[in-house]
């Protein structure tokens, strides 16, 4: 099954022709450039930019794979979660293209696209967990089946990858942070600077990043010039991939699910990539070229859910969309495994 999938869920125009797990073309322009001297995503600028770029992204797409359209079996397009701009200029594509020429479409979960991504590249067998950390998401899923997801933890206040890019920009350091961040770490020691590890109370699973970015501001204004940007930078890093490590870790055993599936932008962390890889269990990145957002993710999950029986007919744009119920923080652990 060949599939056309289609990613405008904030500020990458993407799109990629997927023939079972191979990935024939996955093109993506990016908007870093236009949101740079913001220090963040402009809604209003990233959906204007999606108009200006989706049809020669689809084109070129196409074009890489070699197929023209009649060549797609269906196309598939994220409707949330993102910005609703964004959004909508990509599902306006999608359907336009699909009523040219009568493709079926399928609205996708930007989510499920995620945290399926390393399927594409890897085997692992289910129930899996899944961690989802980028600009927009952080939260552990507990992936039973396609189509089949819980909320085993989410963070109660800022993702991963927004304390990421916002303490680059307390640094300086420009837009997006969290690569900037990631290189100068390497350079710095990491336990210099005892920055904080966000916990909850109330449950011992979920994840926090406000404390910690109050914490950089703090020092920053205090005690920041007794230290070098390398040091800030690994020690800060450190601070995020301790919590993220240490709560995936919970959740395997918790769940007793020794399989791990990280994805989303923060899943090219090279730290976050070495410290995961040594947890007992087996753990799983997608390509760096699938960490962040793609169109490629989006058909892959597409042609899972057809292959399974399963629709995707709902094209309603959602700014929130949830991928699966939420776990209760005292519920059964084998009940929530489904054993």
């Amino acid at each position: 099954m060949r599939i056309l999938g289609i990613e405008t869920s904030c500020d990458d125009t993407s799109a990629a022709v997927v023939e079972g797990r191979r990935v024939m073309s996955n093109i993506l322009a990016s908007q870093d450039a236009l949101h740079a001297p913001y220090g963040g995503v402009v809604p209003e600028l990233a959906a204007r930019r999606h108009l200006e770029t989706i049809s020669d992204v689809i084109r070129r797409a196409l074009g890489e794979a070699s197929v023209t359209i009649n060549d797609i079996d269906a196309i598939a397009v994220t409707r949330g979660p993102g910005l609703v701009g964004s959004l909508l200029v990509g599902v306006a594509a999608a359907q336009g293209l699909a009523l040219r020429s009568g493709r079926p479409l399928l609205g996708i979960n930007h989510l499920e696209g995620h945290a399926l991504s390393p399927l594409l590249h890897a085997e692992l067998d289910m129930p899996f967990l899944a961690m989802l950390v980028s600009g927009g998401h952080s939260a552990i899923y507990l992936v039973r089946g396609i189509g089949d997801y819980l909320e085993v933890a989410a963070t109660r206040d800022d993702s991963a990858g927004e304390a990421f890019d916002k303490g680059a920009k307390m640094l300086g350091l420009g837009y997006p942070g969290g690569r900037i961040v990631d290189e100068l770490a390497r350079k710095g020691d990491r336990r210099a600077i005892a920055f904080p590890r966000g916990r909850v109370k109330a449950d011992p699973l979920a994840l926090s990043f406000s404390g910690l970015k109050t914490s950089l501001w703090d020092f920053l204004s205090k005690r920041g010039r007794d230290f070098t940007v390398e040091d800030v930078c690994a020690s800060f890093q450190e601070a995020i991939v301790d919590v993220l490590v240490a709560r995936a870790q919970a959740a395997m055993e918790l769940l007793d699910v020794p399989r791990v599936a990280v994805a989303g932008g923060v899943s090219a962390n090279s730290r976050l990539r070495e410290r995961m890889s040594k947890l007992s269990g087996k753990v799983v990145f997608p390509p760096m070229s699938l960490c962040t957002d793609n169109g490629a993710m989006i058909a892959y999950a597409a042609l899972l859910r057809l292959e399974h029986g399963l629709g995707g007919d709902d094209l309603t744009v959602c700014s929130r969309l949830p991928l699966g119920p939420r776990r209760d923080a005292g519920v059964d652990a084998a009940a929530s495994a489904g054993r």
